[in-house]
């Protein structure tokens, strides 16, 4: 038997009405704040990470799904949604004044497959475009703070640090690797080739033997440039004033070399669960104009294998409002017509095409997590009325045996739930 591909995973059923219900919030949420979304290709030319993403990072080095086509051109599953961004936006002229957009996409990155972590998953992100004061930096962590509390999650932590500007970065690098040089040896084989190509990533390693050297590095907000530094103090007083709790994490410089000045991650049992922050030169790093930009980006089954954890959206199944039984051939032409009149009118029904008994029909009717349930048979046909069951609470209604009567009863039950919320 041809199984999936280790990384990758089936979605179906009631998980994938989860994935529905919880990607609805999420976009009603961008809606709201006038984000509009965006669809990039699943691949891209290799170039594009290679010049966005930095040639050294572990993306690029290690976890690239990267592939010649017919044509012998090098092509690249993407890895993370910003790149693939920035390249749209340039190619049709996106940036002429500020834009706003958000996109869930699937990308791809060859890691070690673990528990909210797949090698195929997806992403969802916003990007800023056009705005280069504290402010779009706040509204920015602002919507990934509402979309978390909207979803309902608990116990979630945001850091926040400024990696600065170029200027900034350079004095830091020379401290930070006069630091790291005393004790080279003893860190990690990745972290000696990041003190050559990118020192500053070096405090990013998740290993407990290169962390415990790093306790007393130098700290990179005391090389902060005056602009640099009243950006950083602006967002962390918007922050305050949006009553968003923070900690100021100077060990946060994210995983990837295009960010500038503030960068950021919401943390739950510490794993991030969403990151971001701001990156001024990327656009123009690609070929467009120097245009300001920040956003952030979150892995969707991470979120959802958090969820599941804190037992949030427990009921979150695609309940059906009325199953319509039968007993033979004539019932279930009945059946069939008004269940597809009454799916005309945005109810979710089903029937029984096949034949089987009433504890059959139930037992399925129960299965597909059904409010209501309907028998026709001769006695109905006859009289022209039927016994809706609430299945929950066991009670039984009479109803006119036609689509309009059936279609009140169950605006009337609809209406009634809404009332006793």
């Amino acid at each position: 038997m041809i199984k999936s591909v280790r990384g990758t995973k089936d979605i179906f059923a009631d998980e994938a009405y989860l994935w529905n219900q919880i990607e609805s919030i999420i976009k009603n949420i961008f809606f709201g704040f006038n984000f509009f979304e965006i669809r990039t290709p699943v691949f891209e030319h290799t170039e594009l990470f290679l010049r966005s993403v930095g040639e050294n990072s572990d993306i690029v080095q290690k976890e690239m799904y990267t592939f010649q086509d017919k044509s012998g051109r090098s092509l690249t599953l993407k890895p993370e949604g910003t790149a693939a961004v920035v390249r749209a936006g340039i190619e049709h002229n996106l940036f002429d004044a500020y834009q706003k957009l958000f996109y869930i996409s699937p990308a791809f990155r060859y890691e070690r497959p673990q528990n909210g972590r797949y090698r195929e998953f997806y992403q969802c992100g916003a990007e800023f475009f056009g705005c280069e004061n504290s402010e779009c930096d706040a509204e920015i962590i602002f919507l990934a703070d509402k979309i978390l509390r909207d979803l309902g999650l608990k116990n979630i932590n945001l850091k926040i640090n400024s990696i600065g500007c170029k200027n900034c970065r350079q004095k830091y690098n020379s401290e930070l690797k006069n630091f790291v040089r005393v004790n080279l040896q003893d860190f990690c084989s990745d972290c000696q080739k990041r003190f050559a190509t990118n020192p500053l990533r070096i405090l990013d390693c998740k290993k407990e033997s290169c962390k415990k050297f790093l306790s007393d590095a130098p700290n990179i907000l005391d090389f902060l440039c005056d602009d640099c530094k009243n950006h950083f103090e602006r967002l962390k007083n918007l922050l305050d004033k949006l009553k968003i709790n923070f900690e100021v994490d100077n060990k946060i410089v994210r995983g990837l070399d295009y960010y500038t000045r503030s960068v950021f991650e919401f943390i739950y049992n510490d794993i991030a669960i969403c990151g971001g922050g701001r990156y001024d030169n990327l656009v123009f790093e690609l070929g467009g104009k120097k245009i300001p930009a920040v956003g952030f980006g979150f892995g969707m089954e991470r979120l959802i294998s958090v969820i599941k954890e804190q037992n949030l959206f427990c009921d979150c199944k695609n309940r059906l409002d009325l199953f319509i039984g039968n007993m033979d051939f004539e019932s279930r032409e009945k059946a069939f017509l008004l269940m597809n009149y009454l799916r005309a009118e945005n109810f979710k029904i089903e029937y029984n095409n096949q034949e089987r008994g009433i504890k059959s029909q139930l037992k399925n009717a129960l299965r597909l997590n059904t409010k209501f349930f309907m028998i026709i048979g001769d006695e109905e046909l006859k009289n022209n009325v039927a016994k809706i069951k609430n299945l929950e609470s066991k009670k039984e209604y009479e109803v006119g045996l036609n689509e309009d009567e059936i279609k009140k009863f169950l605006l009337e039950r609809k209406s009634l739930e809404e009332k006793s919320l």
